[in-house]
Protein backbone atom coordinates (compact mmCIF):
# COMPACT_ATOMS: atom_id res chain seq x y z
CA UNK A 1 0.00 0.00 0.00
CA UNK A 2 1.54 3.57 -0.98
CA UNK A 3 1.88 5.95 2.01
CA UNK A 4 -0.59 8.28 -0.21
CA UNK A 5 -3.42 5.60 0.45
CA UNK A 6 -2.64 5.70 4.58
CA UNK A 7 -3.11 9.34 5.11
CA UNK A 8 -6.65 10.71 5.18
CA UNK A 9 -7.91 12.91 2.64
CA UNK A 10 -7.39 16.59 3.51
CA UNK A 11 -9.25 18.98 1.86
CA UNK A 12 -10.61 22.31 3.44
CA UNK A 13 -14.37 22.54 4.65
CA UNK A 14 -14.03 25.80 5.90
CA UNK A 15 -12.54 27.77 9.24
CA UNK A 16 -13.96 28.51 12.59
CA UNK A 17 -13.11 31.44 13.55
CA UNK A 18 -13.35 32.70 17.19
CA UNK A 19 -12.85 35.93 18.61
CA UNK A 20 -12.53 36.74 22.53
CA UNK A 21 -11.24 39.35 24.59
CA UNK A 22 -8.60 37.97 27.00
CA UNK A 23 -9.36 39.70 30.61
CA UNK A 24 -6.63 39.64 33.18
CA UNK A 25 -8.01 38.96 36.74
CA UNK A 26 -4.47 39.28 38.15
CA UNK A 27 -1.33 40.62 36.83
CA UNK A 28 0.07 38.85 33.82
CA UNK A 29 3.81 38.65 32.70
CA UNK A 30 4.81 36.69 29.62
CA UNK A 31 8.38 37.63 29.75
CA UNK A 32 10.63 39.38 27.18
CA UNK A 33 13.75 37.80 27.58
CA UNK A 34 16.85 38.95 29.03
CA UNK A 35 17.79 40.74 25.74
CA UNK A 36 15.66 43.48 26.24
CA UNK A 37 16.49 45.06 29.72
CA UNK A 38 16.52 48.53 30.09
CA UNK A 39 18.55 50.65 32.61
CA UNK A 40 15.68 51.43 35.36
CA UNK A 41 13.39 49.16 34.07
CA UNK A 42 11.77 45.75 35.57
CA UNK A 43 14.34 42.15 35.89
CA UNK A 44 11.85 40.30 33.62
CA UNK A 45 9.75 42.66 31.28
CA UNK A 46 7.03 41.73 29.47
CA UNK A 47 6.87 41.24 26.05
CA UNK A 48 5.97 44.22 23.27
CA UNK A 49 4.77 45.13 20.14
CA UNK A 50 7.11 47.37 17.83
CA UNK A 51 4.61 50.83 19.81
CA UNK A 52 5.66 49.28 23.07
CA UNK A 53 2.32 48.12 23.98
CA UNK A 54 2.23 44.98 25.55
CA UNK A 55 0.92 41.82 23.41
CA UNK A 56 -0.58 38.08 24.10
CA UNK A 57 2.12 35.91 21.96
CA UNK A 58 -0.37 33.77 20.10
CA UNK A 59 2.61 31.03 20.62
CA UNK A 60 2.06 31.47 24.52
CA UNK A 61 -1.69 30.67 24.27
CA UNK A 62 -0.84 27.80 21.81
CA UNK A 63 2.08 26.26 23.96
CA UNK A 64 -0.25 26.45 27.20
CA UNK A 65 -3.15 25.51 25.72
CA UNK A 66 -1.46 22.31 24.40
CA UNK A 67 0.66 21.57 27.51
CA UNK A 68 -2.94 21.77 29.74
CA UNK A 69 -4.72 19.48 26.83
CA UNK A 70 -1.91 17.07 26.93
CA UNK A 71 -2.49 16.38 30.54
CA UNK A 72 -5.89 16.72 30.83
CA UNK A 73 -5.67 13.73 28.12
CA UNK A 74 -3.36 11.52 29.94
CA UNK A 75 -0.57 11.45 27.43
CA UNK A 76 2.69 13.25 29.38
CA UNK A 77 3.83 9.42 30.42
CA UNK A 78 7.21 9.15 28.97
CA UNK A 79 6.23 6.51 25.90
CA UNK A 80 3.74 9.29 24.78
CA UNK A 81 6.41 11.94 24.17
CA UNK A 82 9.28 12.95 22.16
CA UNK A 83 11.77 14.80 22.75
CA UNK A 84 11.98 18.37 21.04
CA UNK A 85 15.69 19.16 22.29
CA UNK A 86 17.80 17.07 24.19
CA UNK A 87 20.22 20.24 25.03
CA UNK A 88 21.90 19.39 28.59
CA UNK A 89 19.71 21.52 31.00
CA UNK A 90 17.08 22.61 28.64
CA UNK A 91 15.23 19.62 27.73
CA UNK A 92 11.76 20.30 26.53
CA UNK A 93 9.52 16.94 25.83
CA UNK A 94 5.92 17.05 24.04
CA UNK A 95 3.52 14.65 22.72
CA UNK A 96 3.56 13.06 19.40
CA UNK A 97 2.75 9.73 18.03
CA UNK A 98 1.76 8.07 14.99
CA UNK A 99 -1.86 7.55 15.42
CA UNK A 100 -3.74 8.57 12.46
CA UNK A 101 -6.56 9.89 15.02
CA UNK A 102 -4.54 11.33 17.78
CA UNK A 103 -6.14 14.62 18.58
CA UNK A 104 -3.16 16.46 20.12
CA UNK A 105 -1.58 15.70 17.03
CA UNK A 106 -4.35 16.50 14.67
CA UNK A 107 -5.03 20.23 16.48
CA UNK A 108 -1.08 20.86 16.62
CA UNK A 109 0.43 19.10 13.96
CA UNK A 110 2.74 16.88 13.86
CA UNK A 111 6.79 16.98 13.09
CA UNK A 112 7.78 14.73 10.17
CA UNK A 113 10.60 12.49 10.73
CA UNK A 114 12.19 10.34 12.98
CA UNK A 115 11.62 11.54 16.75
CA UNK A 116 13.59 10.42 19.75
CA UNK A 117 10.83 8.68 21.99
CA UNK A 118 11.25 9.04 25.82
CA UNK A 119 10.49 5.78 27.16
CA UNK A 120 10.63 3.32 24.27
CA UNK A 121 10.82 2.58 20.57
CA UNK A 122 11.21 6.16 18.34
CA UNK A 123 8.63 7.90 16.77
CA UNK A 124 8.87 7.07 12.76
CA UNK A 125 6.60 10.00 11.70
CA UNK A 126 5.06 8.02 8.91
CA UNK A 127 1.78 10.49 9.17
CA UNK A 128 2.83 13.69 8.79
CA UNK A 129 -0.57 16.09 9.96
CA UNK A 130 -0.94 19.50 9.31
CA UNK A 131 -1.82 22.09 12.10
CA UNK A 132 -5.47 22.56 12.64
CA UNK A 133 -5.30 25.60 15.35
CA UNK A 134 -3.95 28.16 14.46
CA UNK A 135 -3.58 31.18 17.44
CA UNK A 136 -3.03 34.88 16.55
CA UNK A 137 -1.05 37.63 18.39
CA UNK A 138 -3.39 39.29 20.73
CA UNK A 139 -3.07 43.13 20.60
CA UNK A 140 -3.65 45.03 24.05
CA UNK A 141 -7.10 46.84 24.04
CA UNK A 142 -5.47 50.35 24.96
CA UNK A 143 -8.96 51.75 26.40
CA UNK A 144 -9.00 48.72 29.24
CA UNK A 145 -6.04 50.94 30.75
CA UNK A 146 -7.96 53.57 32.26
CA UNK A 147 -6.94 56.83 33.33
CA UNK A 148 -7.50 56.02 37.16
CA UNK A 149 -5.27 52.85 36.38
CA UNK A 150 -2.58 54.84 35.21
CA UNK A 151 -2.24 57.07 38.13
CA UNK A 152 -1.36 53.45 40.28
CA UNK A 153 0.88 52.41 37.42
CA UNK A 154 5.16 52.44 37.43
CA UNK A 155 4.72 52.64 33.58
CA UNK A 156 2.20 54.01 31.16
CA UNK A 157 0.73 50.50 30.42
CA UNK A 158 2.48 48.21 33.13
CA UNK A 159 3.43 47.89 36.48
CA UNK A 160 5.89 46.15 38.03
CA UNK A 161 5.86 44.06 40.76
CA UNK A 162 8.86 43.63 43.43
CA UNK A 163 9.95 39.68 44.91
CA UNK A 164 12.36 38.30 47.25
CA UNK A 165 13.87 34.81 47.09
CA UNK A 166 14.88 34.40 50.74
CA UNK A 167 18.48 31.59 51.73
CA UNK A 168 16.85 29.43 54.12
CA UNK A 169 20.53 29.64 55.60
CA UNK A 170 22.24 32.73 55.91
CA UNK A 171 17.92 34.61 55.34
CA UNK A 172 19.72 37.00 53.19
CA UNK A 173 16.79 38.39 50.54
CA UNK A 174 17.18 38.27 47.15
CA UNK A 175 15.49 40.78 45.43
CA UNK A 176 13.64 41.05 42.38
CA UNK A 177 11.25 42.87 40.13
CA UNK A 178 8.44 41.27 37.65
CA UNK A 179 6.67 43.64 35.00
CA UNK A 180 3.29 43.04 34.80
CA UNK A 181 0.21 43.75 32.73
CA UNK A 182 -2.08 45.03 35.45
CA UNK A 183 -5.85 42.85 36.51
CA UNK A 184 -8.43 44.79 34.32
CA UNK A 185 -6.31 44.62 31.13
CA UNK A 186 -7.96 43.06 27.87
CA UNK A 187 -6.36 41.19 24.85
CA UNK A 188 -7.92 40.69 21.66
CA UNK A 189 -7.63 37.31 21.29
CA UNK A 190 -8.28 35.53 17.65
CA UNK A 191 -8.07 31.83 17.28
CA UNK A 192 -8.81 30.14 13.62
CA UNK A 193 -9.86 25.93 13.52
CA UNK A 194 -9.23 24.22 10.09
CA UNK A 195 -11.62 21.55 9.44
CA UNK A 196 -10.08 19.53 6.94
CA UNK A 197 -11.42 16.09 6.96
CA UNK A 198 -14.59 14.28 8.87
CA UNK A 199 -14.24 14.39 12.01
CA UNK A 200 -12.60 17.83 12.79
CA UNK A 201 -15.18 18.91 14.10
CA UNK A 202 -15.06 16.93 17.33
CA UNK A 203 -11.71 19.42 18.05
CA UNK A 204 -13.60 22.24 19.13
CA UNK A 205 -14.81 21.17 22.01
CA UNK A 206 -11.10 19.85 22.81
CA UNK A 207 -10.38 23.71 21.99
CA UNK A 208 -12.88 25.06 24.21
CA UNK A 209 -12.07 22.53 27.10
CA UNK A 210 -8.19 24.04 26.91
CA UNK A 211 -9.81 27.54 27.61
CA UNK A 212 -11.57 26.30 30.37
CA UNK A 213 -8.47 24.55 31.43
CA UNK A 214 -6.63 27.74 31.43
CA UNK A 215 -8.88 30.19 33.09
CA UNK A 216 -8.08 28.18 36.32
CA UNK A 217 -4.57 27.22 35.43
CA UNK A 218 -2.41 30.53 34.83
CA UNK A 219 -0.59 32.20 31.79
CA UNK A 220 2.48 33.10 31.40
CA UNK A 221 5.69 32.95 34.46
CA UNK A 222 4.85 33.76 37.97
CA UNK A 223 1.63 31.69 37.83
CA UNK A 224 2.23 29.66 41.59
CA UNK A 225 2.82 33.31 42.89
CA UNK A 226 0.12 35.02 42.21
CA UNK A 227 0.07 36.35 38.55
CA UNK A 228 -1.67 34.96 35.10
CA UNK A 229 -4.85 34.54 35.86
CA UNK A 230 -7.16 35.31 33.25
CA UNK A 231 -10.96 34.78 31.60
CA UNK A 232 -12.29 34.77 28.40
CA UNK A 233 -15.41 36.78 27.79
CA UNK A 234 -17.35 38.46 24.82
CA UNK A 235 -16.74 35.13 22.96
CA UNK A 236 -18.15 34.89 19.26
CA UNK A 237 -17.51 31.92 16.59
CA UNK A 238 -18.31 32.71 12.85
CA UNK A 239 -18.12 29.46 10.46
CA UNK A 240 -16.54 30.73 6.77
CA UNK A 241 -17.02 27.91 4.62
CA UNK A 242 -14.76 26.97 1.76
CA UNK A 243 -17.45 29.16 -0.41
CA UNK A 244 -16.69 32.17 0.91
CA UNK A 245 -13.47 32.10 0.36
CA UNK A 246 -14.15 30.63 -3.24
CA UNK A 247 -16.75 32.45 -4.34
CA UNK A 248 -17.85 35.20 -1.56
CA UNK A 249 -20.20 33.22 0.75
CA UNK A 250 -21.54 34.97 3.73
CA UNK A 251 -19.64 33.57 7.30
CA UNK A 252 -22.35 32.12 9.38
CA UNK A 253 -22.54 33.25 13.16
CA UNK A 254 -22.28 29.56 14.71
CA UNK A 255 -21.86 30.69 18.57
CA UNK A 256 -22.00 34.05 21.04
CA UNK A 257 -21.30 33.63 24.57
CA UNK A 258 -20.26 35.40 27.60
CA UNK A 259 -17.70 33.51 28.79
CA UNK A 260 -16.29 29.75 28.56
CA UNK A 261 -19.03 28.06 29.90
CA UNK A 262 -21.69 29.11 27.46
CA UNK A 263 -19.46 28.22 24.74
CA UNK A 264 -19.13 25.30 26.18
CA UNK A 265 -22.75 24.25 25.79
CA UNK A 266 -23.03 25.76 22.44
CA UNK A 267 -20.51 23.59 20.52
CA UNK A 268 -21.24 20.07 22.61
CA UNK A 269 -25.09 20.81 21.15
CA UNK A 270 -25.80 17.84 18.57
CA UNK A 271 -26.68 20.54 16.10
CA UNK A 272 -23.34 22.58 16.31
CA UNK A 273 -21.09 19.91 14.22
CA UNK A 274 -23.45 19.69 11.48
CA UNK A 275 -23.36 23.87 10.83
CA UNK A 276 -19.75 22.93 10.02
CA UNK A 277 -19.95 21.87 6.27
CA UNK A 278 -19.24 23.22 2.99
Amino acid sequence: MSSSSQVPEIRLAGKLVIDASLVCLTGLHIGAGKGSLEIGGADNPVVKDAFGRPIVPGSSLRGRLRSLLEHALGLTAPDEMVYLSRRRGQEVRIHQSDRNDDPICLLFGRNPGRMERVKGDAVEGRHITPARLAIYDAPLEVESITAQMREQLDDELTEVKSENAIDRITAQANPRTLERVPAGARFKVRIVIDILQDGDQKLVPLVVQGLRLMEDAALGGGGSRGSGRVEFQNIRAVWRSRRYYADGAQEEEVAKAANTEALQQAVLADEFALRLSE
